[in-house]
């Protein structure tokens, strides 16, 4: 397992993954989304203090959703409950994850990222090493960009109380076990006594 070491937040960027209405609320009980959501903004606050990028993600789709194949089962579902459409209540940003005005908005059309998107050009022009992921849901967003960004050979850096899956077994298993073997997966309050002058 990775470990957490001493992190510039010049050559750093959060990553705040689809935390949006949609993904929530849909999808988990009010009870999960409420601790999906507790932590997230003391990070991204605390992230914004130290001078770190912050980054904001989200899958978004035109209004009859022609980005979805009808070979992808899990975007078909979103298709049919015509779900995350672009500009909708239920695609915004939840509130407490908003974003600021001149930080990044990237909006993909799959799981990762990385595909379809400006994401590796944003990081890239910007010098960013490592990065520091929080989203919804670990077993889609979260597990997807620790495979695509760890073969990019990106320092990986996964915020376990700000991250959530409906599924709190499969949520366990993929931190403890296999998100585990490329990341460092850290709470809020120890990513805090990585950074400069927060310890």
């Amino acid at each position: 397992m990775p470990e957490l070491s001493h992190i510039d937040p010049r050559s750093a960027a959060l990553l705040v993954m689809d935390y949006q209405v949609d993904t929530l609320t849909t999808f988990m009980t009010p009870a999960q989304s409420a601790d999906a959501i507790a932590c997230v903004p003391d990070l991204i606050a605390m992230a914004r203090d130290v001078g770190m990028m912050v980054i904001h993600v989200v899958v978004a789709f035109r209004p009859g959703h022609p980005e979805v194949s009808p070979r992808n089962p899990l975007f078909s579902a979103l298709k049919t409950y015509g779900m995350l459409v672009a500009g909708s209540e239920g695609a915004a940003i939840h509130p407490a994850a908003a974003a600021r005005e001149g930080e990044p908005i990237v909006v993909k059309h799959r799981i990762s990222p990385f595909v379809g998107t400006d994401l590796e050009s944003l990081l890239r022009a910007n010098g960013i090493g490592t990065l520091v992921l929080a989203g919804v849901h670990t077993s889609g967003v979260v597990l997807s960009t620790v495979r695509h960004a760890g073969d990019l050979d990106y320092r990986l850096i996964v915020v376990r109380d700000c991250c959530a899956d409906p599924d709190a077994q499969v949520h366990a298993m993929l931190l403890d076990i296999v998100i585990a073997k490329q990341a460092a997966v850290v709470t809020t309050a120890e990513l805090a006594g990585a950074l400069p002058g927060r310890s």
